[in-house]
């Protein structure tokens, strides 16, 4: 029997609760640092040794949190479901989970790639200093897709959104485009949820099951929800 298909779009919430910061309520600001300054491709361009020490910090920042709760739900529920996970997040924290079928939109912070050659890509769990060069001579920076820089992966994620039974929206304030509007490429008519701690505004949200609660006691309402009528 066909497995259900359960696809996910997370976002900076379900990291919250590992200790991971967001900026999202913070008026452009992360970690104390300008987001124009540190997560846009003017700003690597402009300023490379400032990009390179706030996404030196994130990295430090990931590899010592750990996956948490909402996390570790999601893997059990590939027992009973196909899961795939389509995140927002540069963590790797669902992985460290056990989740065995993730896509990162905006990229991954342990892992590094040449500012020339986007196909270049290496592991990185240190630091990545300015004059470390890829093979092509072109120096590292990190893996991740900027503001202003296109999204590369939206095209495999919405086919996913496309093949969904069922559908959930964890930790996403739903305003960073594309990924915000794969939300428009999920089926109409079947069962939508979305756990949030502040369930975000959006008009494309109509037959969708809110969750108000933040990752870790939404997602076992979540389960619990599918246990018992999915």
């Amino acid at each position: 029997m066909r497995k259900k298909h359960l696809v996910v779009l997370t976002g900076a919430g379900i990291s919250a609760e590992s200790g991971l910061k967001t900026f999202r309520d913070a008026d452009g600001l992360w970690e104390g640092y300008d987001i124009n300054e540190v997560a846009t491709a003017t700003a690597w361009r402009r300023n490379p040794e400032l990009v390179l020490e706030f996404y030196n910090l994130r990295r430090q920042n990931v590899l010592e949190a750990q996956p948490n709760k909402a996390h570790h739900i999601l893997v059990g529920l590939e027992e009973k479901y196909k899961v795939t996970i389509v995140t927002q997040n540069i963590d790797d924290l669902h992985e460290r989970a056990g989740s065995t079928h993730v896509l990162h939109l905006h990229g991954e912070i342990l892992k590094m790639r040449s500012a020339t050659n986007e196909s270049l890509i290496y592991p990185i769990t240190t630091k990545i200093q300015m004059g470390d060069k890829a093979e092509d001579g072109g120096q590292l920076r990190p893996h991740i897709v900027w503001f202003e820089e296109p999204v590369p992966m939206i095209d495999i994620a919405i086919p996913i959104m496309r093949s969904a039974d069922i559908f959930l929206i964890t930790g996403t304030s739903l305003v960073v485009y594309p990924a915000a509007g794969l939300i428009h490429y999920v089926p109409s008519a079947i069962p939508k949820f979305i756990v949030d701690r502040k369930i975000p505004y959006t008009t494309s949200l109509h037959q969708i099951q809110p969750i108000e609660m933040n990752a870790c006691e939404g997602m076992e309402v979540f389960k619990n929800i599918l246990q018992k009528t999915l």
